[in-house]
């Protein structure tokens, strides 16, 4: 029998889910060896999101099954509401399967994804979502300077060359500079990547429509070798990396399910989708994010790794929560005799 009336039917309005979800995947299994200091990496990419990031976004976390020390760490942000959907996989379902049920259930109209080692610099996703928007066709944006395979992004070049107001450039255009700090943190050794630098060319596009800022589209960045000083044109590397972009859940969900028969080593099948179904990859020339990979760099400091208030609520906890709680309880049974049979 029911006692009274759920106070839920009494809520006029619920919260509304942000435009942009930020999603993490995470997979921690044990810490030590490879993972020693991945907890503190993974600190410090959320550290950095909540410090570095302005405009309004859900935080969405898929847990791949990691120690219980992740989890508990997880649950804690969760609860401090610094995470607003925490999902907690039993067992390592791959990172194939965990973006399949990202992109399925992500409530944003737009889903800004990374890796678990991914630090994010200030401004970073508002000057993202203005690429994004800036580009009705675009698939994925990424937010560094970074060389991409062509095969993976012949819908870019096709749709550069045939665009009025779009110009096309190949060539030797990405810095060493930029080209290494990638490649290091990737744990490639100097001398494989230089080898593997001299060997690649680059394609860049020009868009003279642009009303992108020059602060947010790197223009005038001179640490990219494609700066321009020329006002009103946005310039990006023809490419995108699956390790972080963001792009509209509609497109994302064009290519699931992606084929999840094992853990790893099936990522460029999104990029093979979404280059198949016509859309652009662009990456930025400004560094708006940076992989760290699984060691803490020393310039994510401590105050970034503890991490800044998240969008959310906190909500109540300990004699305050207890209390309010115990008024709760006590004016129910007064107004519906609960305790009384």
């Amino acid at each position: 029998m029911r006692i009274g009336q759920n106070p839920a039917k009494f809520v006029q309005s619920v919260p509304q889910p942000a435009r942009v979800t930020v999603a993490i995947i995470t997979y921690i299994p044990f810490l030590g060896g490879y993972y020693a200091e991945m907890l503190e990496v993974l600190k410090a990419c959320l550290g950095s999101l909540w410090a570095h990031t302005e405009m309004p976004y859900d935080l969405l976390v898929f847990d791949n099954a990691s120690c219980p020390e992740v989890r508990g760490w997880l649950a804690e942000q969760h609860e401090a509401a610094k995470i607003q959907y925490l999902v907690l996989c039993e067992k390592n379902v791959g990172k194939a399967a965990a973006w399949n049920f990202v992109f399925a259930a992500a409530p944003g109209e737009i889903i800004a994804y990374a890796d678990a080692d991914i630090y994010f610099e200030p401004g970073w996703l508002a000057a993202l979502v203005n690429v994004l928007e800036a580009f009705p066709n675009a698939g994925m944006v990424t937010g560094i300077p970074m060389w991409s395979p062509a095969q993976y992004s012949t819908a870019t070049l096709e749709w550069a060359e045939k665009t009025a107001g779009i110009t096309l450039e190949r060539g030797k255009l990405l810095p060493w500079e930029d080209y290494w700090q990638h490649a290091r943190s990737l744990g490639q050794d100097e001398a494989t990547a230089r080898q593997n630098f001299a060997a690649q060319q680059d394609w860049v596009i020009e868009d003279r429509r642009s009303k992108i800022e020059d602060r947010e589209s790197g223009m005038g960045n001179q640490e990219s070798g494609i700066a321009r000083r020329t006002p009103h044109v946005a310039r990006f590397y023809v490419g995108a990396g699956h390790f972080q972009f963001v792009a509209r859940k509609a497109v994302l969900q064009e290519v699931i399910p992606i084929p999840a028969d094992k853990p790893m080593g099936q990522v460029r099948r999104l990029d093979v989708a979404i280059n198949a179904r016509g859309y652009l990859r662009l990456s930025t020339p400004r560094w708006w994010v940076r992989h760290m990979g699984n060691t803490l760099p020393g310039w994510a400091g401590q105050a970034v790794r503890e991490g800044a208030p998240g969008p959310g609520r906190a909500p109540l906890r300990g004699p305050l929560r207890r209390a309010v709680q115990w008024v709760y309880h006590r004016s129910f049974e007064w107004l519906y005799g609960a305790g009384r049979r």
